[in-house]
């Protein structure tokens, strides 16, 4: 067995949960009293897990740690009631969340990497280069944590935070499965989207093993602008980018999703929107377009909002379901694009993911 300080017992998917009680001769209903006490109570001791019995407790304390992965460090709160939390994790490292409270819903934005390696030049967490990927407890914690900061329980989850959340597949999958298991935390698969920049391999994957939303950060009409600004499409240029996410197994009833965010006289112009229109005509999608959120040193600029609503109409035009995204929390850098958080002269890294 592992040393307990070795793993959190959040970093295991609800089948190696079962796994773990079957391998001790345990019965399998032992597995669904551990996800009540880590998940619905919240409890942060072995100890406290009354129904289940000493032994059993102690081969837990033995087996793996119960320790919070997250330390909240600040909270600041926006003139629009956006809420923007800095966590500092365990090596000193810190990664932000994002809580958008809104009349229907609650949309927490979870980070799923210390920094980010696609290097998106109109994104502050690409400035930051990628540190490492979050293990699976320290993006749940995310979630667990802010959900008891606020009265209001989050309703939809969106990984759009820090980090590319296809670089991270095999935790983030292990996250959904704990997110959306009746046992666990029992989210709808619809309440849940995955944001990409163009992974394109790590997007069917995706789909092979869980059932998500999926939002295509595309930024661009075509693939010479497209490698300027998000240089993975050198890799998985528009057109592989395309094929995959429209073969995305969406939930029922959702419609694929396309993010393009308007930069001043980089992507706004109305022969873009045109090209825009004339590639996605007759895809089932929709398009959020998102005026640039400036942050400094990041050199671009916002287009006026004469130039937003323009670009919109000629997508429309195309018969292309299209919403202008409201900024939110762009006063405390909480908005789409502006998540860098702080980070220690000393940063651990583990070794790059291949992308």
């Amino acid at each position: 067995m592992q040393d307990k300080n070795y793993i959190n017992i959040k970093d295991l998917s609800p089948q190696e949960i079962e796994d773990f009680v079957l391998n001790n001769n345990s019965k399998p209903f032992r597995a669904r009293q551990i996800s009540k006490w880590l998940y619905k109570k919240g409890v942060d001791c072995f100890d406290d897990m009354s129904d289940l019995s000493k032994d059993f407790r102690d081969l837990l304390e033995f087996s793996f740690s119960l320790e919070p992965s997250l330390e909240l460090e600040q909270e600041q709160v926006s003139e629009d009631g956006t809420k923007k939390y800095l966590f500092k994790l365990s090596d000193g490292n810190q990664i932000e969340s994002v809580l958008i409270p809104d009349k229907s819903r609650n949309t927490l934005c979870i980070s799923s990497q210390v920094g980010c390696a696609l290097g998106c030049t109109f994104c502050m967490t690409g400035t930051v280069g990628k540190i490492r990927n979050l293990r699976p407890s320290e993006i749940l914690d995310q979630y667990l944590l802010v959900n008891k900061y606020n009265e209001n329980a989050i309703t939809n989850i969106v990984f759009m935070g820090m980090g590319e959340p296809l670089d991270n597949l095999e935790n983030l999958v292990k996250v959904i499965n704990v997110l959306t298991d009746p046992n666990y935390l029992a989210l709808s698969p619809k309440r849940i989207t995955v944001s990409t920049s163009g992974l394109v391999p790590q997007i069917k994957k995706l789909g092979e093993q869980v059932s998500v939303n999926l939002a295509v950060s595309l930024n661009a009409p075509s693939d010479e602008l497209r490698d300027e600004i998000m240089p993975i499409n050198k890799r998985y240029p528009i057109k592989e980018l395309l094929e995959a996410s429209i073969n995305f197994p969406v939930p029922n009833r959702k419609y694929l999703m396309f993010e393009y965010v308007l930069l001043k006289d980089v992507n706004d112009s109305d022969i873009d929107a045109h090209t825009l229109g004339k590639l996605l005509r007759g895809i089932k999608c929709k398009i959020n377009i998102i005026p640039f959120n400036e942050a400094y040193p990041l050199p671009y600029k916002s287009p006026s909002w004469d130039r937003v609503l323009k670009f919109q109409e000629i997508l429309i035009s195309y018969r292309i379901n299209v919403r202008i995204r409201k900024s939110r929390g762009s006063d405390i850098l909480g908005a789409c694009g502006q998540l860098a958080a702080t980070y220690p002269s000393i940063k651990v890294k583990e070794p790059q993911a291949q992308i």
